[in-house]
């Protein structure tokens, strides 16, 4: 059985929905009894001690909420909780509250959703709220005031994929116009689920006719019909019927033209009508409109849209129950509805008099119980048909059905299109491919894609959009961009592809995605590079192949003709360059090296003088391959302002910051330099750079080597911090090194000898008659360099804050070490 927890629950009624898909509740917090005893009646908890009462701001209360879980957990087997539901009360947020003053702290409710969820480390989180949620400021657990998408991206974007939407509840199956703000977390081990795929379904708008038009009607002010109790006519003072009497659908009683029949006070004798400051009061409903959204305050005709389309009344408890997709089975009190049905009238009366107002604020607090319905109906799905073939298991089968050849891989996919998941047949196109490891074309998988995905404008004032993915193979974007802007009434894909294998196999498992019809594919067979595009794209999105250009002069020319940055032969800076001028924002899955390599300088200008969203640094996380990769989106037409702020997302440190753009471009290293912080610019100014150049030898191999000779040669693993080890069986020599360009370095004065691709870097002084091979740098002093070098110099070297610094300067890379003239400059001199 799957489990969840529930934070600032109420009455439980959007939780229903998920306990009614099969979950078991281990705890819920709520911080008023009358409201956790509605959840008791409806059996929400299997024991009685999940029921936890108190405010989640004390410590005592946090600590019996963790320590439930923990003991459920211990008791049942199971080792993590599967879901967790947070939805903090919004008076600090609410449009509908006007005493505002003192609500940050109510706003700290959420930073407790955000301490819980890092310490239960659920599965999944649903976090919801109203739609200025995420634009809120909140005193995040660091101390410092930011909003709070910020403050969960920070507290939880390292260990989850999340995603942020604004939506109506109207268009996903709620009958009620209810704009509100929903977060979805994904833990990052579920790698092929994303948190896109588990939003509720864009579904046609019902109206109040559809929904509550075939009740029954009421006439007598304060009966309930004799079937249902909780279809009443709530009473209120009887010359008040007067004003809302005669109107008509749409109508408000402040449009009467008799002052008599407008909401008014008779204050010493003169009728004063009272101040109409919202024109949705006393305003009669439209029977084929989509019902209004229900607040606390639906039990009075002074509130917002609260009066019955025909009767004079506000809505009754089951006709809100049915705007807020609550079933008939939630119960509100210890009765059945059948006992409260047989109730006398006084007694029913009494009943409601008693309870009313606490079920009807409960009905106006609440998540439509629908909406959480469909997101956990959703992760009940992907966890129990969770079936992802292993690489082994795909490789085998690509070898055993001789998928290498694309004529069998497309009559297999065709075959077995009903048999795999979406996701395993990309899996077992992309393993297909004998060209995969020329091209880089290999499987994105669905978490990395979502990556990309999720931080790409809404365009909300659009009802069409137009996208380009410039490389597209078998289109792993495609279902997640699709879910993310399902509310459009036309998504423009336009698929480029220089493989017309590529782009068969990808009609193929378009029939899988079983698109909507608001969604047009253009399939071009070109080389992006040299096609001619004559639109501007909303958003050119993509995995570029990468590799060097170098076999194909001819075509290269042709290539760079066309692109500003011509110290690079790598074709995926030639495909940056052509999406930016083609889209109004671009993002692409590049290597890492870009952040940090001399011939990426060009492209990293156009870059830097772009607005730039985000950055994801996938070190090596995102494929099943050793290379560095990170993920990038820059807002192209938008103006760069001063102090605007990069979301920096770390695959490896599980981490989530923001930089100022300008701060981690800068160009003193010719690296962008992603993790500075005040200790790395501490460091920055007690040291002189750029002191050093570098040389590396690339012609020394193995088969040059011999047991003895008249130079030794030296390697990584000899080098130790102002000291050359002697490892026995290891050291080699070579003696015709004049034929080699390290030659030039041999007996060389002040010569440093630095591991190359490390992250615990050492020094030393270059011995005589030794010389080193690739895997050690060779740093000498640049000609205007007048430096005396020590051996405390190098000693700092291989001090635990220069290998932070050091980490820092080169991203956290694991790949992208390689000492070059642009990483060299990070070896400095101390100025004292």
């Amino acid at each position: 059985m799957l489990t969840y927890v529930s934070l600032f629950s109420s009455a439980g009624v959007g939780c229903y929905g998920v306990s009614q898909n099969g979950y078991s509740c281990v705890a819920t917090a709520e911080l008023h009894e009358k409201r956790i005893n509605i959840q008791r009646v409806n059996n929400k908890c299997s024991l009685e001690t999940g029921y936890i009462c108190g405010d989640l701001t004390k410590k005592e209360i946090k600590t019996q909420l963790i320590d439930e879980v923990n003991s459920y957990k211990k008791k049942n087997k199971i080792k993590e909780l599967d879901l967790l539901i947070a939805t903090p009360p919004c008076q600090g947020m609410s449009v509908a509250n006007h005493k505002k003053k003192n609500e940050l702290s109510r706003n700290s409710l959420i930073v407790e959703s955000l301490k819980i969820t890092s310490e239960l480390k659920p599965k999944f989180f649903i976090f919801e709220n109203v739609a200025s949620f995420l634009k809120s400021i909140c005193t995040d657990t660091d101390g410092v005031d930011k909003n709070i998408h910020q403050a969960i991206e920070r507290n939880l974007a390292g260990e989850y994929s999340i995603a942020y939407d604004v939506v109506n509840f109207k268009s996903y199956g709620s009958p009620s116009s209810r704009t509100r703000s929903l977060v979805i977390g994904v833990r990052k081990d579920f790698q092929e689920i994303t948190p896109l795929e588990l939003f509720p379904d864009y579904q046609e708008e019902r109206t109040l006719r559809q929904v509550v038009g075939n009740m029954e009607s009421l006439s007598i002010m304060g009966n309930s019909s004799i079937n249902d109790i909780y279809h009443n006519f709530r009473p209120y003072k009887e010359h008040m019927r007067e004003w809302i009497r005669y109107l008509k659908e749409g109508e408000s009683a402040f449009d009467n033209n008799d002052d008599k029949q407008k909401p008014h006070q008779i204050i010493d004798g003169c009728l004063i009508v009272n101040k109409n400051k919202n024109g949705d009061k006393y305003k009669r409903q439209s029977w084929d409109k989509v019902g209004a959204c229900i607040h606390t305050r639906n039990d009075i005709m002074a509130s917002q849209n609260t009066v019955h389309p025909v009767d004079d009344r506000v809505f009754s408890i089951r006709e809100l129950m049915k705007l807020m997709t609550i079933p008939i089975s939630f119960k509100w009190a210890n009765q059945s509805l059948e006992e409260l049905n047989l109730l006398t009238d006084e007694e029913k009366k009494s009943y409601l008099k008693k309870n009313e107002m606490n079920i009807r604020q409960c009905i106006g607090e609440a998540v439509p119980t629908i909406i959480f319905s469909q997101i956990s109906r959703k992760i009940k799905s992907h966890l129990h048909n969770r079936k992802i073939l292993s690489r082994k298991d795909i490789t085998l089968l690509v070898e055993n059905h001789e998928l290498y050849d694309n004529k069998n891989l497309i009559v297999f996919l065709e075959e077995k299109l009903d048999y795999y998941s979406l996701n395993n047949l990309f899996k077992i196109a992309e393993l297909a491919n004998c060209e995969r490891d020329q091209t880089a074309a290999f499987y994105t998988r669905q978490d990395i894609c979502y990556s990309l995905i999720k931080d790409l404008p809404s365009f909300s004032q659009q009802k069409s959009i137009s996208i380009l993915e410039p490389s597209v193979g078998v289109g792993n974007f495609i279902p997640l961009l699709v879910k993310k802007y399902q509310d459009k009434e036309l998504i423009t894909i336009d698929m480029v592809d220089i493989n017309s294998d590529s782009l068969k196999i990808l009609k193929i498992l378009i029939k899988k995605m079983n698109l909507q019809k608001n969604v047009k594919i253009n399939f071009i067979h070109d080389d992006f590079l040299l096609h001619d595009f004559d639109k501007i794209y909303d958003v050119t999105i993509g995995n570029p192949p990468y590799g060097k250009v170098t076999k194909k002069p001819k075509l290269l020319a042709q290539y760079k003709k066309n692109v500003t940055n011509k110290k690079t032969n790598n074709i995926f800076s030639y495909f940056i360059e052509k999406s930016m001028q083609l889209s109004l924002h671009c993002a692409l899955i590049v290597p890492k090296s870009l952040l940090s390599s001399p011939e990426y300088e060009g492209t990293k200008s156009m870059l830097e003088s772009k607005k730039i969203i985000k950055i994801n640094d996938y070190n090596e996380k995102a494929f099943d391959v050793k290379i560095e990769t990170i993920g990038f989106i820059v807002d192209i037409k938008a103006k760069l302002s001063k102090n605007h702020l990069v979301e920096i997302e770390s695959f490896l440190l599980k981490k989530t910051l923001f930089q100022h753009q300008k701060y981690i471009t800068d160009n003193q290293f010719n690296t962008w330099l992603l993790y500075r912080n005040d200790f790395f610019d501490t460091i920055l100014s007690k040291l002189t750079f750029n002191v050093f150049q570098a040389f590396r030898d690339r012609q020394i191999t193995k088969k040059h080597l011999r047991d003895n000779g008249t130079v030794r040669v030296l390697k990584s693993r000899n080098i130790d911090n102002n000291n050359i080890m002697n490892i026995i069986g290891y050291d080699r020599y070579i003696s015709n090194i004049e034929e080699f360009g390290v030659s030039k370095y041999l007996n060389t004065k002040n010569a440093i000898l630095v591991p190359n691709l490390t992250y615990n870097p050492r020094a030393v002084f270059l011995p005589a008659d030794c010389i080193a091979d690739g895997s050690v740098a060779i740093l000498t002093l640049r000609e205007e360099c007048d430096i005396q070098i020590t051996q405390k110099n190098l000693e700092y070297f291989a001090s635990d804050e220069f290998r932070l610094f050091y980490k820092i300067a080169r991203n956290y890379g694991t790949r992208s070490l390689n000492i070059d003239n642009n990483s060299v400059k990070f070896f400095g001199i101390s100025k004292i």
